[in-house]
């Protein structure tokens, strides 16, 4: 956590820190189904630490255990999950439909977004989960103490998600765009009454168990999705006042931005200095993100998932040697692109720990 801690407040560690984020990975690697891996909570955590065990120990852990149905809470949409609806050992899957509807933005402005948010979740979305899967069976606290008992720092104590990510989930992709295109401002009141309520539940629950950081993330919100002018009006300010949240609570946000950012590098510099992690996924240009906020934004990132799946661990180590070459020593944590891939190569990801460790 020294070196974590110290990167992100742009200081120099004795190492570049190396953080792990996987799940699928976790039984791909340890020959354990998917359907196993998630249906008992106890086999999860146990076949995440030995997971972390054979890759040879990194620095932390992004997230200790994985529950596919919280992906619910951040997609608004169904999930389907291997041992329930797919077969034993395939990759969960996020349904993409129309669940909410035009006038559903009323409800959201009427009810508020806590009550609104509930009935959805227990009538369109979890109602169909069987019972043993709901509601999730660990509590935080286990997790922590487990990988704690390992020596190992678990980082992220909570997610958020910005109000776009969520409508867009629910609404469904081109529906959402036809809703940003047609009903602007019934769209922009829905996510003013939403963001109210997005972090602060997180940040209480990340600082009563003593968890680091919470997770702000993005993808849909990414710039290469929308419109300068959009963008600046349903993704920014939203964002920028739940990391701002994050930060005056005393917990570093860690920024997990999937997909393609580079075009406004620049208005990160409007968070708060050396109070945040950067966490790009291969898509944005990290070397230009460098140079944007090196002297203002721990950077994390970005072996690409398709280099840990398909090319070679020496392939691999000289990635990883540029990046800490040209990104640090200063503010820089290595890190995959995302979530390690389900079906990486051990060898890949023993080669992108060893290059920072030695």
């Amino acid at each position: 956590m020294t070196r974590i801690r110290q990167a992100v407040a742009l200081q120099k560690p004795d190492r570049t820190p190396v953080v792990l984020e996987y799940s699928g990975f976790a039984a791909y690697v340890t020959q354990t189904t998917m359907a196993e891996f998630l249906a008992s909570p106890s086999k999860n955590l146990e076949t995440m630490i030995a997971a972390y065990h054979l890759i040879g120990d990194g620095d932390a852990i992004n997230y200790g255990s994985f529950w596919p149905y919280g992906l619910c809470y951040s997609f608004m949409s169904r999930v389907r999950v291997p041992g329930v609806d797919l077969p034993d050992n395939e990759m969960w899957q996020v349904v993409e439909v129309e669940l909410m509807k035009p006038e559903d933005y009323d409800r959201i402005l009427d009810l508020g977004w806590p009550e609104f948010f509930k009935d959805f979740l227990t009538t369109r979305i979890l109602n169909d989960v069987p019972a043993e899967y709901l509601p999730p069976r660990r509590k935080r606290t286990d997790v922590l103490k487990a990988w704690r008992a390992h020596g190992v720092p678990v980082l992220s104590g909570n997610d958020i998600t910005t109000p776009i990510e969520l409508l867009c989930g629910a609404r469904s992709l081109v529906e959402f765009a036809n809703d940003l295109l047609d009903i602007p401002d019934k769209v922009d009141a829905a996510m003013q009454a939403i963001v109210p309520h997005l972090a602060a539940g997180a940040i209480r629950r990340a600082k009563k168990l003593g968890y680091p950081l919470v997770w702000v993330g993005g993808w849909r919100s990414a710039p290469c999705m929308l419109s300068p002018e959009m963008w600046n009006r349903f993704v920014w300010p939203y964002f920028r006042a739940l990391v701002e949240q994050v930060v005056d609570s005393g917990l570093i946000a860690l920024l997990h931005l999937d997909s393609n950012w580079t075009r406004e590098l620049e208005r990160f510099r409007e968070l708060p200095r050396a109070k945040c992690i950067m966490a790009l996924d291969g898509e944005t240009d990290i070397f230009k993100a460098k140079k944007v906020l090196g002297d203002y934004m721990c950077l994390m990132g970005d072996v690409p998932a398709s280099m840990l799946y398909l090319d070679s661990p020496e392939n691999i180590e000289a990635y990883c040697a540029r990046l800490m070459r040209e990104l640090g020593p200063e503010g820089f944590i290595l890190h995959s692109g995302c979530d390690i891939p389900a079906n990486a190569k051990l060898e890949n990801v023993q080669a992108m720990v060893a290059a920072a460790t030695g």
